[in-house]
């Protein structure tokens, strides 16, 4: 490990320690503001690298990235779950909940498991709820109800806004840098719509059903080789939507908690998969919105 890295290793290690220690002494505010220099920190570093896009390369990465966390004395059941994901990305496969299972790490001494803790920490006695969860996404605890249900009401209006005054041929127009079209962010609006609505009438009808893992990325993709006029495909995705609001509006509140088990991200509320789609379209507004002004 180079100098510099180490440097940052132990100013951040050195931080986190302070920042415990206030804790401690009940002085919560200022911990808390250390926390967040040293999370501040690490992401500011973390996006100034410049990583492959390359599967075969950024399995590499990961086997690195195994190597490097091995000297830093992590649980080898971590080490093994990222090796077995990494096998799964060379093998063009999306990694299962049952080979990367959600992580908890002790708040306190940094002890992981991979299931939920039962126990107490056997490394400093924490209590299992002070344990912290790592989900595959934000995205799954972004919203409350009632967010969820603001957001999902509101995107197809912004989308609707950005359509306005544009000709088929613009919609459909690729951009140079090759990324999406208007017409394929509004292809994957309303197949991840699609999606949603299925799986909230399974939990609601069923006791925690199986959610199949689906590339709904790949079909946008798929579809937009033979464009068509957006009109229809952003009125079904309209129509869909307001299926879908109707649908959580007359949920009674506790039922927002019933499951599903999904096959990547394991056990999964009503919830969280309403505020999953609801936040995952926040970050193509965006990309609509830059498509439009170039």
């Amino acid at each position: 490990m180079d100098r510099p890295n180490s440097v940052m290793g132990e100013i951040i290690a050195g931080t986190l320690a302070l920042a415990a220690r206030l804790e401690g002494e009940g002085q919560y505010n200022i911990a808390k503001l250390l926390r967040a220099g040293a999370a501040s920190a690490v992401n500011r570093a973390a996006f100034r690298l410049v990583l492959p896009a390359d599967k075969a390369q950024l399995t590499g990465e990961i086997m690195r990235a195994v190597g490097a966390l091995s000297i830093l004395e992590v649980e080898k059941s971590l080490l093994a779950a990222l090796q077995q994901g990494a096998a799964a990305m060379a093998e063009e496969r999306l990694p299962l909940i049952d080979v990367t299972p959600n992580p908890y790490v002790c708040r306190t001494c940094g002890h992981i498991v991979l299931e939920k803790p039962a126990a107490d920490c056997p490394g400093c006695s924490a209590h299992p709820s002070t344990f912290r969860a790592f989900l595959p996404v934000y995205w799954l605890e972004a919203f409350d109800p009632f967010q969820v249900l603001e957001h999902l009401a509101l995107t197809p209006e912004i989308v609707s806004g950005y359509l306005v005054g544009l000709s088929e041929d613009a919609v459909t127009q690729q951009p140079p840098d090759g990324g999406w079209s208007i017409y394929q962010i509004l292809l994957h609006l309303r197949d991840a719509q699609y999606l949603l609505n299925f799986r909230l009438g399974l939990m609601q009808e069923q006791e925690k059903p199986t959610l199949e893992s689906q590339a709904v990325f790949e079909w946008a993709d798929s579809e937009a080789q033979d464009p068509s006029n957006p009109a229809p495909v952003f009125e079904s995705y309209r129509q869909s939507r307001q299926q879908t609001l109707t649908r959580l509006e007359g949920l009674p509140l506790k039922d927002w908690w019933r499951m599903g088990l999904h096959q990547e991200f394991g056990t999964v509320t009503i919830l969280q998969q309403a505020s999953y789609f609801a936040a995952h379209e926040l970050t193509h507004l965006p990309q609509l919105a830059k498509l439009r002004t170039d």
